[in-house]
């Protein structure tokens, strides 16, 4: 999950600096030079144990599941919506949706005000789903779109989220 991932990265820094000042004292002549590379990759080892799988998360249902077909029903039975395009390997979609789509307030809200979410998963290149993230002037992922009613064209919404901002759609 993130939390891993962060944590990782952490320890993967932790052990350059170490390997880094190590590098430094080598130069400089110093004795005992490979101490801080020591202390450094120990740290980072013990933070690299301390990661546990991450929960399951709610996979996307076929009820749930991006198609055109779909958005176009949804959109004629004058439904709001939204829809997120998402991969397993993209971080920034990630923390969005830990951080704004995946919370009980904006679940709540969408449930209001009948808010119809879709989720594209675009973690293996599905060409279909590029070619639709394509046509909204996007490389890739993350990409959150939301169809009001009687729109022509969707709100693009910015990549980095929050709760509030989710929480006025279809208001």
């Amino acid at each position: 999950g993130v939390t891993g991932m962060t944590l990782g990265l952490a320890a993967a820094l932790l052990a350059s600096l170490g390997l880094w000042w190590t590098g430094l004292r080598q130069h400089g002549g110093k004795g005992r030079a490979g101490w801080p590379a020591v202390v450094a990759l120990v740290l980072a080892v013990g933070i690299v144990v301390t990661v546990k799988p991450a929960a399951a998360v709610a996979k996307t249902t076929a009820d749930t599941a991006f198609t055109e077909a779909k958005l176009d029903d949804l959109r004629k039975a004058n439904r709001p919506v939204f829809a997120y395009f998402t991969a397993d390997w993209c971080l920034s979609c990630k923390v969005n949706e830990a951080a704004a789509i995946e919370r009980s307030s904006v679940r709540d809200a969408f449930a209001r005000n009948k808010v119809a979410v879709l989720v594209g998963d675009w973690t293996d290149g599905d060409p279909v789903l590029g070619r639709f993230i394509e046509r909204h002037n996007r490389a890739g992922v993350p990409l959150y779109l939301y169809y009001a009613p009687g729109a022509k064209e969707p709100q693009v919404l910015p990549q980095v989220l929050t709760p509030s901002m989710l929480e006025k759609l279809g208001v």
